[in-house]
């Protein structure tokens, strides 16, 4: 098969998330990630589309969150049919191309399924064009934008007045995880619809840690990419044994479907961002002390040797570092997911990653193991 043509795809502008409470995610996102209200829904907007929304940017990254409106008559809403069969979690990848018409095409005729025709949008001169396709990836959508001089974040919306905001620094979104009961038709899909490329991939298994114990969690994953825009997707899938304990295959059935688990944010002061979120009350994944006691060997067998941060720093603030050679390499650090950082089941599996790359590529290969066993000691926990 020849190389399929580019879609013309510039970035990853954000995500569109479906909540049942508003009002926890405003708090969640202005008081503690400190990003800022920038757009919400008009009520002509609200009255044509029986649900609420409101928009949360830092950086270049942005963040639509819908809840449905109780009571409203007519139809469902978009965020109310996607509730009704998940808990809260991602709906809509948005994306900016640089041709509504070409990305269209090109989609179509690859066998990809549009939702809708491209709509057109206008405000004080300038345009939006953009189109829906379903995916693979269970009941999230993808939306393709051409921006031309369009001001509103997205038609119907009003802005807000913000005020200064960021102070941790997050860049933009770096990559989205995705986890498939079986990934391999959307590895085809993404590869022969989207065009992409496969960029790395890892395999493991915990069930070496306490082989008395006959358990553990394993998965496959593989990074896809657009090497155009640096669009990334990482797809897992469970492996055996025990593949129905895999931390892949839980995800699958807390979300009730295949769908979006994180989105990784890049962030310009790992260290200083990790200890203002949490003097937030960010709740942070839990890293075992003993991941720290081995960092210097990893960092030496990997051959990163010298890093520039404070091993003990790292170990206070439990931030993960991974890399494959000599002075390039990332930290990374995540979130607990939403419905342990609420808890509250509704609030879903989906989580948050923070990264600071410098010089690697990766995707923290040596740092899965150590979350999953951090997830498998929270859930054995007593309820």
């Amino acid at each position: 098969m020849s190389k399929l043509a580019p879609l013309g795809i510039t970035r990853l502008a954000g995500l569109h998330y479906y909540v049942h409470d508003l009002e926890r995610s405003r708090r969640f996102y202005v008081d503690r990630l400190d990003f800022a209200e920038t757009w919400r829904s008009t009520p002509d907007l609200e009255a044509r589309g029986r649900q609420r929304s409101a928009a949360f940017t830092a950086g270049d990254v942005a963040v639509v969150v819908s809840a449905p409106i109780a009571g409203a008559a007519g139809p469902p809403s978009r965020a109310a049919r996607f509730l009704s069969k998940h808990p809260d979690g991602v709906g809509t990848l948005i994306f900016e191309v640089e041709d509504a018409a070409h990305a269209f095409r090109e989609l179509e005729a690859r066998g990809g399924t549009p939702i809708d025709e491209i709509q057109t949008f206008t405000s004080d001169g300038g345009t939006l064009r953009q189109f829906s396709i379903t995916t693979p990836f269970g009941d999230t959508t993808f939306r393709f934008c051409e921006r031309r001089g369009y001001a509103p974040l997205y038609p119907g919306a009003e802005a807000v007045a913000a005020g200064a905001h960021n102070r941790y620094g997050f860049g933009h979104i770096d990559h989205v995880t995705s986890n498939f009961q079986t990934m391999k038709p959307a590895l085809l899909w993404m590869e022969h619809v989207l065009g992409l490329e496969q960029l790395w991939q890892v395999a493991f298994h915990t069930s070496d840690v306490d082989p008395a114990r006959q358990t553990g969690s394993g998965l496959k994953s593989i990074v896809m990419w657009d090497p155009q825009s640096q669009v990334k997707f990482a797809n897992n899938e469970p492996a055996r044994p025990y593949f129905k304990a895999s931390q892949i295959n839980i995800f699958n059935e807390e979300l009730r479907g295949d769908g979006v688990q994180h989105a990784a944010l890049t962030i310009a002061d790992i260290v200083e961002g990790v200890r203002g979120l949490r003097g937030s009350g960010v709740t942070f994944m839990p890293t075992p002390g003993s991941y720290y006691d081995m960092l210097p060997a990893r960092l030496d067998k990997t051959g990163i040797g010298q890093i520039d941060e404070d091993h003990q720093v790292l170990r206070d603030l439990e931030i993960l570092v991974d890399g494959d050679h000599h002075h390039a390499y990332m930290l990374q650090i995540f979130l607990k997911e939403s419905a342990g950082l609420y808890g509250d089941p509704a609030a879903g599996p989906f989580f948050y990653e923070i990264i600071q790359r410098k010089g690697d590529r990766g995707f923290g290969a040596g740092n899965f193991r150590a979350l999953f066993e951090s997830i498998e000691r929270e859930q054995q926990k007593p309820a």
